[in-house]
């Protein structure tokens, strides 16, 4: 599993599958968000699958799904910052490629409390 580390405590990836999360928490992760809406893209698996892994692994879950090619909206990016000041980092986070992930990320910041 590949990702990408945005900041200090923020990291993006692709999709992850409930076998990689054991990966993510041994890499020091110590929340989970997901930025991809379920139902996607046939056979991913959704939200509510990777949270229970993730939950059943001692980390924090947060679903906050941004439709792809959609613009972020600052109810979007407030979510994401509130989100991001009430969980442990650092913050593993995924949607299709890591795009959207980053973006919100971004977005997020001027809402940072």
């Amino acid at each position: 599993m590949e990702y990408r580390q945005i900041s200090d405590d923020y990291s993006v990836s692709g999709q992850i599958s409930a076998d990689e999360v054991a990966t993510i928490k041994a890499a020091g992760f110590k929340s989970v968000i997901c930025n991809r809406p379920d139902d996607e893209q046939p056979g991913q698996p959704s939200a509510a699958e990777i949270r229970k892994v993730v939950e059943a692994a001692g980390l924090s879950f947060r679903h906050i799904p941004i439709i792809s090619g959609q613009p972020v909206t600052p109810a979007d990016a407030e979510a994401m910052a509130k989100a991001l000041d009430e969980i442990e980092g650092p913050v593993f986070a995924y949607c299709r490629s890591g795009a959207r992930s980053t973006n919100l990320f971004m977005a997020a910041q001027p809402f940072r409390g």
